[in-house]
Formats: C-alpha cells, sequence, structure tokens
C-alpha cells in the first residue's frame, strides 16, 4: 500500500469507522442532540457544536491548500459562530464536516506520491505535514468531544 493509500484510508476512518484510536466522529456524534450540541458543559471550552464547525473549516482549509489556494482562516472562521441552534443546521453541521472530510479523502486519493514532500502551498509546510496535522487535529478534538459527552451525560 502507497503511503497516499494509508492516508487516504486514515482520513476515512476518522468519519466513516474501524479506527484503531477509537470511535469515528460518526460515532461519537450520532447521539448527539442539537440542545446538547450547542450547550457549554465546561466553562471556557467549545462547544461540541463549535469543535464540529472547527473540525469541517480545517479539512476544507487542508482541501483548498492542495488545491494550490492560501485558505488562511479567520478567527470566524476557525470557530464559527453558532447562530441557529436548530436540530436542521445540527444536522446541516455534521453533515458538512463529513463532506468536508470526504471531499479531502477524495482529493488525497487523487495525488501523486511525488506531492507529499513538497510545500502545499509556496511558503508553508509539506503536503505529508499537512495531511498527517490534519489527522492528528481530528483525533485530537473527537477526544474533546468525547470529554464534552461525558460532561454532558454527568450533568444529568
Amino acid at each position: 500500500m502507497s503511503e497516499i493509500e494509508r492516508i487516504h484510508q486514515r482520513l476515512r476512518r476518522i468519519v466513516e469507522g474501524d479506527s484503531w484510536h477509537g470511535p469515528s466522529l460518526r460515532e461519537i456524534l450520532q447521539e448527539v442532540s442539537a440542545p446538547e450540541a450547542y450547550a457549554r458543559p465546561i466553562p471556557g471550552a467549545h462547544t461540541i457544536w463549535e469543535l464540529v464547525l472547527h473540525i469541517g473549516a480545517w479539512a476544507g482549509a487542508v482541501r483548498m491548500r492542495l488545491g494550490g489556494e492560501r485558505a488562511e482562516l479567520s478567527d470566524e472562521e476557525n470557530f464559527p459562530t453558532v447562530t441557529d441552534a436548530s436540530q436542521e443546521a445540527w444536522e446541516a453541521a455534521r453533515s458538512g464536516m463529513e463532506e468536508e472530510h470526504r471531499l479531502l479523502a477524495e482529493t488525497v486519493a487523487g495525488l501523486d506520491e511525488s506531492r507529499l514532500d513538497g510545500a502545499v502551498v509556496e511558503g508553508m509546510s509539506s503536503v505529508y505535514n499537512h495531511l498527517h496535522g490534519l489527522i492528528e487535529h481530528s483525533l485530537y478534538h473527537a477526544g474533546q468531544l468525547m470529554l464534552l459527552k461525558r460532561a454532558l451525560e454527568a450533568r444529568g
């Protein structure tokens, strides 16, 4: 299996499941309602909803960088404000995050292995570092999502 194939597989598993680390993003978020996602069970911490939007934003930014765009995220793009706390908006946020990961995985599947060591965009780190960094980033936040779910459960 090539490195591109391994990265593609890991990107898909983060969302879809069958990962070594534990539950996928989809599994973690499966039973989370809009009110739970919007709640702030840990003062000063991000909400589940904010993290989902953040994870999706960075998957999209890395995908755009692979396409040659600089894709710098503003503070609002990095952690978007949730302005609609409806169930429909929550479902759109979740599916949007999954879609950004799916599109990134598709983009990665089409990459030539020779691009891995080159800068993703001039002046930025390598494609390899971006892709593995995004994987690490998503998994880091998956752990936060699990802790927030436990904090919600503890509140009753």
